[in-house]
């Protein structure tokens, strides 16, 4: 949590949920749904009535009982020895007894790496692409000053720029990160010298400095100085989480609400019954508020869905695509001209074998090739044929 001058008060709410709603399928031996209704709502939806633990439409479907639910298996001890190598703050090692580990990569090596399997999704020098986030964004010192209170001080600034070099407080964590979750979707799959020249470059587009000195692109980052990298953001958290005492360090501190610009209710003083001060002016909707609306609100909601090949197009592209495509090679987008022209056949051999660029194997979705291809088309097309 940052550091705040200015003082907030905190209070609770407790919301009160009286109606569930639910939508379902009834099965054919079952009571009849309307046994359950008991109204509709301004959007349309059915309410329903509880049955003891039940909704109407969970306990009138009897299929919904004869589900069964796979919790999995236990990870083996050297699945679990393979993800247990976290590196904590100031290079101490994780339960394992893993420390900062021996290699070494420079910032000319990370910005070929990162142009071949990082520029995709984060765009050029880190700026960011589409959904993915900014990496860098100029020089990370003065960044960080926008963290604390820029617009209480200047209204008229921007706000805060929380990236990497500005943000995050460790350089234990940007190395932790590519190592065990980067490239999407291949993680795990870069050798230890070229997690250090990731992290390397990402030191090089943040303007961070070392010993004083500004990293450039001949800088090399190794296990023997990359302990020597503070950065800007280290001691701009708060509690201090570190060391053997953190957690009660922790609880003592949030137990002082003075700490977070909050304060104490006393049980004495709240209030759950005729708490409107006498003195408040009251003003209420005069006839009951609006009765009928011009023109009428519409409750449709049966807008017909369009597949194509055995698949729901537009909904595979949501739940699938949308959160690369939506930002690179939109559907329809002009971009795509410069894949095309290999041939629609390469460019559906890409899509279904994946790429190094961040290309998931057949998108990651489990369908047939000529399903996938029908998706491909759409995407290249913007039309569902």
């Amino acid at each position: 949590m940052r550091k705040f001058n200015t003082k907030l008060i905190t209070t609770v709410s407790a919301i009160t949920l009286s109606a569930f709603f639910a939508a379902g399928c009834v099965g054919n031996d079952a009571t009849p749904e309307s046994k359950w209704k008991t109204g509709s709502d301004i959007g349309g939806g059915v309410t329903y009535i509880m049955d003891g633990d039940k909704t109407g439409p969970y306990y009138v479907n009897s299929d919904a009982h004869k589900m069964s639910i796979s919790n999995g298996r236990v990870p083996t001890a050297a699945e679990l020895k393979a993800w247990n190598v976290d590196l904590q703050p100031r290079g101490i090692g994780s339960p394992n007894g893993q420390g900062i580990p021996v290699g070494s990569g420079s910032v000319e090596e990370g910005e070929e790496l990162y142009d071949a399997k990082c520029l995709s999704c984060h765009g050029d020098f880190g700026a960011g692409y589409g959904t993915y986030p900014a990496l860098g964004n100029g020089n990370a010192y003065e960044l960080n000053k926008t963290l604390t209170n820029n617009r209480y001080l200047d209204p008229e600034a921007d706000g805060p720029t929380r990236v990497f070099g500005s943000y995050w407080p460790q350089l234990t964590t940007m190395f932790w990160y590519i190592r065990d979750a980067m490239p999407h979707p291949k993680s795990k799959t870069l050798t230890t010298d070229e997690v250090y020249a990731l992290t390397a470059y990402m030191l090089y587009i943040n303007e961070i400095e070392v010993n004083g000195e500004l990293v450039e692109e001949e800088f090399v980052l190794s296990n023997e100085n990359f302990l020597d990298v503070r950065m800007p953001n280290e001691d701009g958290f708060e509690p201090n989480i570190a060391g053997a005492n953190s957690l009660p360090g922790v609880r003592a501190y949030f137990n002082n609400p003075a700490n977070y610009g909050a304060q104490k209710v006393k049980y004495e003083e709240r209030c759950m019954t005729d708490c409107q001060d006498e003195s408040a002016k009251v003003v209420k909707i005069q006839n009951g508020g609006i009765q009928s609306f011009t023109p009428p609100l519409s409750v449709v909601r049966d807008l017909p869905k369009v597949k194509k090949a055995g698949i729901d197009v537009l909904e595979v592209y949501k739940n699938n695509c949308s959160s690369c495509h939506d930002g690179m090679l939109s559907v329809g987008s002009d971009d795509w001209a410069n894949y095309t022209t290999k041939g629609i056949d390469k460019v559906y051999e890409n899509a279904i074998s994946g790429t190094d660029a961040g290309m998931p194997a057949m998108g990651g979705v489990s369908m047939s090739k000529e399903n996938f291809k029908t998706l491909v088309d759409y995407l290249i097309t913007g039309k569902i044929k």
